[in-house]
């Protein structure tokens, strides 16, 4: 929790991105009862939304199931998933909360900051705050609020359907958020990105190989001891701990992989 503290106060929640042309959703599932941690990642051009390309990783999930830090759990495959991504995404959107969580700093928020990217979080379900009916028309919505403090946005995508739950990730505000959702909301409650991206979660998950599969090592993850991961799979040698930067996949102007650490 110290440590998910200190990544809460690097969270940035005003507009630093410049315009979109790739969005990428992200999204994670679980294989053998929680033993191998699964993500997909699929990138969409923007404003048109054409899937350009996607990426599934798998790992050997080296986290504990504790509520309030699931996203320790998650961050290694999707930094995986990303990393194997050959066009560098502008925009993340993931399948989960940003700041609309009690310590501030979900998945979006989490994934945001280790990639060195501007990110969105847009869940399904509401995790904290109180509970308000937008009214039914596209576009509309509410803040959703936890004591006092706005952490998001209760947003109506589509009439007659649930409304989804938007949240800052990282260098993203409120607004800039809440728009981007909506650009990529078609015909379906949720944004493209993170539809595709969860169509392919649920497709290896059918996939899924009884016995164990080869899976890469670890990242570091702000607790495993491990060394930065590197694109061939090896470990490039023992972390002497834990610590809050990781090997991120932001891209230089060229949209070259820069492997910095956040």
């Amino acid at each position: 929790m110290a440590l998910q503290e200190k990544l809460r106060a690097r969270v940035e929640h005003a507009d630093r991105l410049g315009p979109a042309r790739h969005v990428c959703g992200i999204d994670v599932g679980f294989e053998r009862g929680g033993a191998v941690t699964r993500a997909a990642v699929a990138v969409l051009t923007f404003p048109d939304l054409a899937l350009v390309e996607s990426a599934i990783a798998r790992r050997k999930t080296t986290f504990p199931y504790v509520p309030g830090l699931l996203s320790f759990r998650e961050i290694p495959a999707v930094l995986d998933a990303l990393d194997r991504l050959k066009t560098a995404p502008d925009l993340l959107l993931c399948d989960g909360h940003g700041i609309a969580h009690p310590r501030r700093c979900g998945l979006a928020s989490h994934t945001g900051l280790a990639a060195g990217i501007p990110s969105i979080g847009v869940a399904k379900t509401r995790l904290i705050g109180i509970e308000r009916a937008p009214p039914d028309r596209r576009g509309a919505w509410v803040p959703l609020v936890d004591h006092g403090e706005t952490i998001g946005a209760i947003l109506r995508t589509r009439v007659g359907v649930k409304p989804v739950y938007v949240s800052i990730g990282h260098r993203v505000s409120l607004a800039t958020a809440i728009r981007y959702t909506l650009a990529c909301c078609t015909r379906y409650r949720l944004p493209e990105p993170t539809r595709l991206a969860d169509q392919l979660v649920a497709r290896e998950k059918l996939r899924a190989p009884a016995a164990p599969s080869p899976l890469s090592e670890p990242v570091a993850a702000g607790c495993a001891a491990h060394g930065a991961s590197r694109r061939d799979g090896r470990m490039a040698g023992p972390d002497p701990g834990p610590r809050v930067g990781y090997r991120h996949v932001a891209r230089d102007g060229a949209g070259r992989a820069r492997g910095v650490m956040a």
